[in-house]
């Protein structure tokens, strides 16, 4: 029944994902965490620093929370729910895309397009930012975030991996 459930959300998440995986994160918060209560608040953000530090998709993320729920079987029932639809979806579409190229059509559909990404990836870093920014010691957490984003929105092709190396020893300084 478990095995079901995990192939139910994580295939709905797959097939809302447009933009990419950080735009359905603020839904996947709410059906792992509120609706099927599989993980805590504090394991989702774990769970997501962890998919940003491993190499490939971040969204690989799926697979930790599919084997927390139900082991072996889980991640990969996870997995295959949350890549197959979103892959089936695009080589579909890439298909039609390319048939109609140069068509007027094309360029409003992009064009209509690019603000739903950008406000559905929006919503996704807000929905990490308020697991993350919590607790008595916030204004630091607030503080490392605003850092970080004006190091990487300011600052020049800086390695983020550096940011997160230093996010990580800042924590260890101020959070314990």
């Amino acid at each position: 029944m478990e095995l079901l459930r995990i192939l139910g959300v994580f295939s709905l998440l797959s097939i809302l994902a447009i933009g990419g995986g950080t735009a359905v994160l603020p839904e996947m918060k709410t059906m792992t965490i509120d609706q099927q209560h599989w993980l805590t608040e504090a394991q989702f953000r774990d769970i997501y620093a962890i998919g940003q530090l491993a190499p490939g998709p971040n969204m690989l993320m799926v697979i930790a929370i599919g084997n927390k729920v139900a082991g072996l079987p889980g991640a990969l029932v996870a997995f295959l729910a949350f890549f197959a639809p979103a892959c089936l979806i695009a080589i579909a579409t890439s298909r039609v895309w390319n048939h109609f190229e140069g068509s007027p059509w094309r360029l409003a559909i992009q064009r209509g397009m690019a603000p739903i990404v950008v406000g559905l990836m929006l919503a996704g870093t807000i929905a990490i930012a308020r697991t993350a920014i919590v607790g008595e010691k916030s204004q630091i957490c607030l503080a490392f975030a605003s850092v970080v984003f004006v190091l990487l929105y300011f600052g020049k092709k800086m390695n983020p991996a550096v940011l997160i190396l230093a996010g990580g020893l800042m924590g260890l300084i101020f959070l314990r």
